[in-house]
């Protein structure tokens, strides 16, 4: 059974950092492409950033030079670095696994809410 379990959100205030983490079992992460999401309430899942398994990265122009994601596949499990947080990062933040030729795995997503 796969399970990916996100951990490491919470209130923080503006301008503060918070990391992520999403520890999968059941998968082995280093030869899936991993990508964190967050869903704002009333707002579309948007893609903040992907880790592929080659070590290429990509963000969402919101957070580039803010967000880092990074992997430790002997403790497989997948990090998000968030510095320089501001309001309109509040939201619920998931971990994705997927490659070609398998399904997508998702967890069920960290709380993350910047106010003062």
């Amino acid at each position: 059974q796969v399970q990916l379990v996100e951990s490491g959100g919470g209130l923080v205030q503006p301008g503060g950092s918070l990391s992520l983490s999403c520890v999968a079992s059941g998968i082995f992460i280093g030869i899936y492409t991993m990508a964190w999401y967050r869903q704002a309430p009333g707002k579309q899942r948007e893609l903040v950033a992907t880790l592929t398994s080659g070590g290429d990265t990509n963000y969402a122009d919101s957070v580039k030079g803010r967000f880092t994601i990074s992997r430790d596949n002997a403790e497989n499990t997948v990090y998000l670095q968030m510095n320089s947080l501001k309001p309109e990062d509040t939201a619920v933040y998931l971990c994705k696994a997927y490659k070609r030729a398998s399904r997508d795995y998702w967890g069920q997503g960290t709380q993350v809410t910047v106010s003062s």
